[in-house]
């Protein structure tokens, strides 16, 4: 047997951090809103989703407004009671008004919905156009190039759906 050492790989622990943008108030540094995009860690059940909705909950007990934007089919959406079935949601919530809020819910054929940001009382509410925002992400990182669009999406569309995907991929010369 030798006695000379053999090289080999340690597996490291990763990492992960979870983004979100958080809007201030200029002159006092006051978190007035938050929004959050959900992560596949948040929807599935363990700790990724506890930890987030620990985080939620401190939020929606505070006098900071929440934005909640899932754009994943795959998980378990977040509470509320109340919310029709959609694949995707986006929640508004105005602090001053809870526990109501406004759902956004939107198909995969949908348009995604334009929707109001919540900043202090009395200050104009931006709308925020998402669709052309990820328009502009998707084109700037080229997912044109980094996407596989022979792969069927998981998790699996429903054959309306799936014949709505494969017509808009043809149209774009991606099937």
């Amino acid at each position: 047997p030798s006695t000379e050492p053999v090289e080999v790989i340690l597996p490291l622990p990763e990492i992960l951090t979870e983004a979100y943008l958080e809007i201030r108030a200029v002159e006092t540094e006051e978190v007035v809103t938050i929004i959050e995009v959900l992560s596949p860690k948040n929807k599935q059940l363990g700790i990724g989703r506890l930890q987030y909705e620990t985080k939620r909950l401190k939020i929606l007990a505070s006098a900071t407004h929440l934005v909640e934007i899932d754009l994943l089919r795959q998980g378990n959406p977040m509470s509320m009671i109340g919310q029709p079935q959609s694949h995707y949601r986006i929640m508004v919530s105005h602090s001053e008004i809870r526990p109501k809020a406004s759902l956004y819910g939107f198909n995969l054929p949908d348009s995604i919905p334009q929707f109001p940001v919540p900043l202090k009382a009395g200050e104009p509410e931006p709308a925020i156009d998402l669709k052309l925002l990820l328009d502009e992400i998707y084109d700037q990182g080229s997912y044109d190039l980094r996407i596989d669009y022979r792969r069927p999406p998981i998790p699996a569309l429903s054959e309306p759906d799936l014949a709505w995907v494969n017509e808009r991929l043809q149209q774009q010369g991606l099937r």
